[in-house]
């Protein structure tokens, strides 16, 4: 099986994960380039579009004697992908990668920018006062903030939030969880990611 790239596709050599909608166009999930060629084989995508595509190349039909494609995009709507819309409105798993990316790595106490390794998930909220680890009770702290602050509330350690958390919606999260997002991709997921997001910021 051979892979054909264009554009900005295939770089080093490995393609890029393939964004799926469910067929109104809201974004769902991605995807390797293996399960959307199965997609595409079991006809099961409504439509596609995005301006990069790659060409799956397989065996010779010994009828034709032509040689199997299968001509993919980089973004696919499947059919009969109606959880799509119910998964765009759930609040996404939270973990410390996407976190982190969501607030820009920047300290919600100091306001400083730190690399990855120096960050640490602060409960706005202790659990012993009460405090739950969601996304709303969750923003991104150095480690001297994060020690300083210790098992109080910023009211309590007179420490002040410099942003408020916020839950990420479904278009930001696939933003946040891909480190390779296409241009086409971004472009078209940033379409239904609220004015208000951080994501935005330049």
């Amino acid at each position: 099986m051979q892979i054909s790239n264009s554009t900005e596709v295939g770089a080093r050599g490995a393609f890029p994960l393939i964004l799926t909608l469910d067929t109104h166009g809201v974004p769902h999930r991605w995807i390797t380039w293996q399960h959307a060629c199965y997609y595409y084989a079991k006809e099961q995508v409504a439509w596609a579009i995005g301006s990069n595509a790659f060409t799956v190349y397989g065996g010779m039909n010994r009828v034709t004697g032509q040689r199997s494609a299968i001509t993919a995009y980089s973004i696919i709507a499947i059919k009969g992908k109606a959880m799509a819309m119910r998964a765009f409105s759930q609040v996404p798993p939270l973990n410390n990668r996407e976190l982190f990316h969501r607030d820009r790595q920047v300290c919600a106490y100091c306001a400083a920018t730190f690399a990855i390794a120096r960050l640490t998930r602060d409960h706005v909220t202790p659990f012993s006062r009460g405090g739950r680890d969601t996304w709303m009770n969750s923003v991104t702290a150095c480690r001297a903030c994060n020690e300083r602050k210790g098992n109080c509330t910023p009211e309590q350690a007179g420490m002040e939030l410099v942003y408020l958390p916020y839950v990420p919606n479904r278009a930001e999260y696939l933003i946040l969880t891909n480190r390779r997002i296409l241009s086409d991709q971004m472009e078209f997921l940033t379409q239904h990611v609220p004015a208000q997001s951080r994501l935005l910021l330049a």
